[in-house]
């Protein structure tokens, strides 16, 4: 039976008897939910959806009223309009969103929904309405996870080869990135973007990450690094200066590595010397392994205002790529992501404003690590990308390749191969979305964004290896995609954090866990 909810010290049983709605049984349950409140409180509830669920609880309750429209005719051009028409929909205060806010379990769903009549109705914390699964996405995530899908193979797919072949990234796929929305998922709607979950994002990267990789990292970058830290520590000046040309036209980057300072960052020798009015800084240094160098049109770059101090004078810039004094390298000859740029970044003299600084001086060692904790989470999505491209390719080829008069994905041996595989890539999924969760939840979520870094990392190296053996010799050929995930996706082990220091991270945490 649908469960039971308490309110007022009294046990009330749900009015409707119990129906499996098996395509969406997220929606199905929080809309018998809000019924179920709505009746016990005497209010009418009307349900914005095309679903046949609504359309039978209203059938079924005097209580619920099923406004119908079809939300899903057309996937929005970009972000910013499905943004809009989400927000026009939350706008109507006579009408209750199934999915409205439903990002962790539906109790919070529906305690902080608005409802028809005066205030909120309170779901207690002895509810028993169950939470739904990990990846059971809000219609939000849904259809930005879907326009990345749909963009991604009808855009970006033609391009994935020349761009490999060539090194260089094409400015219209930076151009669409912009024009969809994906530079901007997190930034607020007063600056520009469409104010988005992490999650959103996070699909988003793992949807670009299915068809090229080097596509999604600087997406990636963008969202997950440069555009949180400005929202999280930045001035009203410094939001007001950068945040509008972050989700429009302007690609960011985040240098932080240096030749001495790969795991442990903090070694780093850039420097940046306050002048003696106290109005600018002057920064001196090279900075290695800069990914969307090339494009970008400003750094998050960390330097050391008080070398004396140690990392406790690390400090946080946001720099205008064009500033005097930047030079740009040459883009690395790398293994994989090749479309992507990494460079050298050199700063000879570069003088900043004391406006630039992010956040406060000398606290950007701790901005640097909550900034990456929450990066780790965007790689394991790309890794998590990796792995299902990997067999997006190889699942229909052996079902076609026939040998001994016999599909090669029909033989047992083979069978076993890629449910082992598949089911690796599912935990994978599920640690990278609930670290998201946790992260959106506002608990801890470190141990869990190494966990599931590490482990996509892990898991795609071993699908892309999986999958060329599977595809035999065609797999070892150019013709196939596998060879470039196979690639990509080692560098997972290494940028951001690599496999040691995430295994040293969560023995930490877990002897912690223990100690207390």
């Amino acid at each position: 039976a649908l469960p039971i909810y308490k309110t007022g010290g009294t046990t009330k049983k749900p009015m409707l008897p119990h129906i499996v709605y098996k395509s969406s049984p997220t929606k199905w349950t929080s809309r018998c939910a809000a019924m179920q409140l709505a009746t016990a409180r005497g209010k009418t509830i009307r349900m914005i959806s095309s679903s046949i669920s609504s359309r039978l609880l209203s059938s079924l309750s005097p209580s619920v009223q099923c406004v119908s429209f079809d939300s899903r005719r057309r996937i929005p051009s970009s972000i910013s309009s499905l943004s809009l028409f989400m927000r026009n929909i939350r706008s109507n205060k006579d009408c209750y969103h199934p999915n409205q806010n439903l990002f962790r379990n539906f109790s919070s769903s529906l305690s902080s929904s608005d409802y028809p009549g005066n205030g909120h109705f309170d779901v207690p914390e002895s509810s028993t309405l169950p939470r739904p699964p990990l990846t059971m996405f809000t219609e939000d995530e849904q259809m930005v996870r879907d326009m990345a899908r749909q963009w991604s193979n009808e855009v970006l797919r033609p391009l994935v080869r020349e761009m490999d072949e060539e090194e260089k990234m094409r400015q219209s796929v930076l151009d669409g990135l912009f024009e969809c929305g994906f530079m901007g998922m997190e930034i607020p709607e007063e600056f520009g973007g469409s104010s988005l979950n992490f999650t959103s994002a996070c699909l988003v990267v793992e949807e670009l990450s299915r068809v090229d990789p080097s596509v999604s990292i600087i997406v990636d970058i963008h969202n997950t690094l440069t555009n949180n830290a400005v929202q999280f520590w930045g001035s009203a000046a410094l939001k007001q200066k950068w945040l509008p040309r972050l989700a429009s036209d302007t690609i960011s980057s985040f240098a932080l590595s240096e030749a001495g300072s790969g795991s442990d960052a903090f070694a780093m020798k850039t420097v940046a010397e306050l002048s003696p009015d106290a109005s600018y800084y002057t920064l001196d240094g090279t900075k290695l392994w800069i990914s969307n160098a090339k494009e970008a049109g400003v750094f998050l770059l960390f330097a050391n205002a008080n070398p004396s101090a140690g990392y406790k004078g690390i400090t946080a810039f946001m720099i205008d790529a064009q500033c005097p004094g930047i030079t740009i390298g040459p883009p690395e000859k790398k293994l994989g992501l090749r479309a992507s740029s990494t460079c050298p970044v050199t700063l000879e003299n570069v003088k900043v404003g004391k406006e630039d600084v992010l956040g406060e001086v000398g606290m950007g060692y701790k901005y640097c690590i909550n900034i990456l904790n929450e990066g780790r989470i965007g790689i394991a999505a790309q890794q998590v990308g990796i792995a299902k491209g990997c067999l997006d390719a190889a699942m229909p080829y052996m079902e076609e390749r026939k040998q001994f008069g016999t599909s090669i994905g029909d033989f047992q041996g083979m069978q076993h191969q890629y449910a082992q595989i598949a089911t690796e890539i599912r935990a994978a999924e599920l640690l990278t979305y609930d670290a998201c969760r946790r992260k959106e939840s506002g608990i801890s979520f470190i141990k869990e964004a190494s966990m599931a870094k590490l482990y996509a990392s892990q898991v795609a190296e071993r699908t892309a290896s999986k999958c060329i053996e599977w595809l035999g010799g065609v797999g070892f050929t150019r013709d196939m995609p596998v060879e470039k995930f196979y690639r990509d996706c080692k560098v997972g082990s290494i940028y951001e954090g690599t496999s040691n220091i995430q295994l040293q991270t969560i023995a930490k945490m877990v002897k912690k866990e223990y100690k207390n």
